[in-house]
Formats: structure tokens, C-alpha cells, sequence
């Protein structure tokens, strides 16, 4: 009889300062953005040898993220979610699927909200 199982590891709430956004000040000013990302991948050998080199090492995941979310300009929190899933994806072979949320904070509304939030989720077919 075989075990069914799944595993991941979340960064939650990685925080950045970029410039993004649709409106020309939200590109000039910049702003604070949120990410959590879920790397859904088989880490029962590496809890099995302890070893870093057997799991998605998450501080390469995060400068993935990093890389991404202060590098070349969106328009649009969903870019982001979407270049940094695909990042992920091409970066760890061994990922079986990722889901990044992107939380852009001081959003341009006339009123009071907390944030807006995209979300991506990928599985490899």
C-alpha cells in the first residue's frame, strides 16, 4: 500500500519596496509590496538526509523573488505574480507547482483599503 503525501515550504510576507503601477507617481514615488510563495515539491528525501542540497533551498527562492518584484517595471501586480511563478518554476526543476500572492500596499483609490492582492498558482503538467 503505498502512502499519499504532499509537502511545500511557504515564504510568507516577503517584503520589498519597488516601483510599480499603472499611474506615472506610483512609478516615481514607489511603494511597498508583499509576496508569499508556496513551493509544492516531494521534501520527504531531504527530511530523510538533513541535507540542503536534497530541498529547494528558500534563500535562492527568495533572491528569485527579490529579483523580480525590484527589477524591471509592472504595471500590474498580476506581471508580478505571474514573472515571479514562472521564475520559480524554471529556477527548481524539482517543484511540482508554485502559488505566489503579490500584496501591493498605498494603493491610488481615493479611500481607505489595506491592500490589493494577485494571486498565481502553476503546477507542472
Amino acid at each position: 500500500m503505498s502512502a499519499n503525501h504532499s509537502s511545500c515550504i511557504r515564504l510568507v510576507n516577503a517584503q520589498f519596496y519597488a516601483w510599480h503601477g499603472v499611474h506615472q507617481e506610483e512609478q516615481q514615488l514607489g511603494g511597498k509590496y508583499e509576496v508569499d510563495a508556496e513551493l509544492r515539491f516531494d521534501f520527504g528525501p531531504a527530511a530523510a538526509t538533513d541535507k540542503v542540497t536534497d530541498t529547494v533551498d528558500y534563500s535562492r527562492a527568495y533572491d528569485t523573488i527579490r529579483e523580480i518584484v525590484t527589477g524591471q517595471k509592472a504595471s500590474l501586480i498580476e506581471s508580478l505574480a505571474f514573472r515571479i511563478a514562472k521564475a520559480l518554476m524554471e529556477r527548481f526543476p524539482s517543484l511540482d507547482g508554485v502559488t505566489v500572492k503579490v500584496r501591493k500596499r498605498n494603493l491610488p483609490l481615493g479611500g481607505l483599503c489595506d491592500f490589493a492582492e494577485a494571486e498565481y498558482l502553476i503546477d507542472r503538467s
